[in-house]
């Protein structure tokens, strides 16, 4: 037998060979440079997003800056050297920035607590329709009902935004003697409050706003099973009746000393 002779490859198999690897070579060179444009669209977003960013901070400073210029201190020395010069010019004036004064006050310092006097609240209420039965001269008709004096607590700022829907959706919708009634009542720990104005038969208040909405929420969050809201959207009026059970000061104050002395306390009678 004839020894095995090696054969040289035939010249066609080195031209596949090459176009063989220009293509695996090029097909690299595009994998790479779309990884590459990947990482390049990936340092320009992180940049925009860092830009961006940027401004936002920027912009909080500028706010955080205004209100530290607007420090409650400052809006009432303001308000107080007003006062002092409408006295003798209006005294309607003047008594009503001093309502607006109060009404403030007690809105940045006391409504940052989660309980407040219930005198506090209905006094805030009282100033709240002074302030917007100004608007109207001797052209509303307005009742109020409250209690002197109570020893009750309530959550701020739960009452007014049905005062204030009575005014922007009722009072200042009717051109011919608008009307207010407010009726709070105080039995036991249970607190009920009737609000009734009226409207013009024109007028659907079957939305009234985002504030009736967020005072049902608060209802829920703050007393769940311990009040009951019913609004009544009538033709000419809107009927707003609320309940409420109370935390009584009294009896708390009561429960903090007898926890911190163990012994049964007596409060003097009023």
């Amino acid at each position: 037998m004839s020894p095995l002779v090696a054969r040289e490859p035939h010249p066609a198999f080195y031209i596949q060979f090459g176009v063989a690897m220009l293509a695996g070579l090029r097909g690299s060179i595009t994998v790479g440079g779309v990884a590459a444009a990947i990482k390049l669209m990936k340092c320009f977003y992180e940049r925009q997003q860092a830009a961006l960013m940027l401004e936002k901070e920027k912009a909080n400073a500028e706010l955080q800056m205004l209100k530290a210029q607007l420090h409650p201190h400052f809006l009432f020395n303001t308000l107080n050297n007003i006062y002092s010069f409408t006295q003798e010019v209006s005294e309607k004036a003047s008594g009503m920035i001093m309502g607006l004064s109060q009404l403030l006050r007690y809105i940045l310092y006391d409504c940052s607590k989660p309980l407040v006097p219930l005198d506090k609240e209905l006094k805030m209420i009282k100033d709240y329709f002074q302030l917007e039965s100004a608007r109207y001269d001797d052209g509303l008709d307005l009742s109020i009902q409250i209690p002197k004096f109570t020893d009750h607590l309530i959550a701020p700022l739960l009452l007014l935004p049905f005062v204030e829907n009575a005014f922007k959706h009722g009072a200042s919708q009717i051109t011919e003697h608008p009307w207010i009634s407010l009726a709070v009542y105080i039995n036991n720990d249970e607190l009920s409050m009737k609000l009734i104005n009226g409207k013009p038969a024109t007028v659907n208040n079957s939305n009234p706003g985002i504030g009736i909405a967020n005072v049902r929420k608060r209802l829920e969050l703050l007393y769940p099973g311990q009040h009951e809201l019913v609004i009544n959207n009538e033709e000419e009026m809107y009927i707003v009746n609320l309940t409420i059970t109370l935390a009584n000061a009294r009896a708390k104050v009561v429960n903090n000393v007898y926890h911190a002395t163990g012994q049964e306390i007596q409060l003097p009678h009023r």
